[in-house]
Parts: structure tokens; C-alpha cells; sequence
């Protein structure tokens, strides 16, 4: 008897199964109604920061899209569009002051405008200014610490943009 209950058991679990199905990214990226997706050239308006950051920010943003998507990057109009602009990229903000009257950390901050359209769902598009820092120590000159701080800042960006755009959480 009990033979028979655990062969109906299986069968039901089986049924169940098979009549069932989800779908997961390990991503978490939502792009079912996107095929194409395009990023334009970040223009800078903060007037401060590197000729060449404008072209990494725009080549990581597609990096990182191309690593967890499978939407194809276009160039010109795409079902999915980003335009972005540099807005802040301050490197010496004094943030915490010590006993006597000098800054012992430093704060680096980059803030960046992005504009997403999604022609599949409206709902989805946004404009949203997106700003990340990292603070380092007052000894060290500015120099020293902005390319590295300048990758963690980046990668922090470009994340809050992809999760903003793709993840919805």
C-alpha cells in the first residue's frame, strides 16, 4: 500500500513539474521585451574631470550590460536607450575635521545624469541623477588615490544604472 502511495506521490510531483515554469537571470536583469539596447557618449559638464573619463564610464556602462544582458548593443536608436552626462567629479571636499581645524579625510565624489528611454514599457524610462564617493585619507594627495577611487567609483555607477534600468529594485 504504501508502495502505491509514494508512485502517486512522484507522479503528482512529476505533473507538477512539468506543467510549471519560471524563468530567473542570476543577473535579475529584466529585459523580456528588449532586443536592442544603445548607449550613447557621456558628454561632461563638470568641467573638471579627465579627457578620458567620459569614454570609460560609456565603455563600462556597455560592458556591463553586455556581461548580464543578452541584448544586442546598437548604435542609434535601440528599444532601450541611455544618454548620460557628467555632472560632478569634485576629488577634494574636506568631510571630517580633526581637533585642530584640519580635514582628516578627504571626499572624492562623481554624480552623473542619466536618461533611460524604454519604448517597450514607458513605465520603465526614467531621468535620475546617480551619485557615488569614496573618502580617502588628507595625507595623500589627490593624485594618488583618483585612479583607483575613480574605478570603485565607476563600478558603483554603472551598477546603480544597470539595477535602476534592468533590475527594478
Amino acid at each position: 500500500m504504501t508502495y502505491i502511495k509514494h508512485i502517486l506521490l512522484l507522479l503528482c510531483i512529476a505533473g507538477f513539474c512539468c506543467s510549471c515554469s519560471f524563468r530567473y537571470s542570476l543577473s535579475g536583469a529584466n529585459t523580456e521585451s528588449l532586443q536592442t539596447v544603445s548607449v550613447q557618449y557621456f558628454s561632461d559638464r563638470s568641467n573638471l574631470a579627465p579627457p578620458n573619463f567620459p569614454q570609460t564610464i560609456t565603455d563600462e556602462l556597455r560592458d556591463i550590460i553586455q556581461r548580464q544582458t543578452k541584448l544586442t548593443m546598437i548604435n542609434g536608436l535601440a528599444e532601450a536607450n541611455f544618454e548620460g552626462e557628467i555632472r560632478t567629479y569634485d576629488g577634494q571636499r574636506p568631510v571630517a575635521i580633526s581637533g585642530d581645524d584640519i580635514a582628516s579625510l578627504n571626499r572624492f565624489t562623481i554624480s552623473v545624469k542619466i536618461k533611460y528611454t524604454n519604448t517597450q514599457n514607458q513605465d520603465l524610462s526614467f531621468e535620475e541623477t546617480f551619485s557615488q564617493y569614496q573618502d580617502y585619507d588628507s595625507r595623500q594627495s589627490f593624485q594618488e588615490v583618483e585612479s583607483e577611487l575613480t574605478e570603485q567609483i565607476i563600478e558603483q555607477l554603472v551598477e546603480d544604472i544597470f539595477n535602476r534600468a534592468f533590475v527594478n529594485w
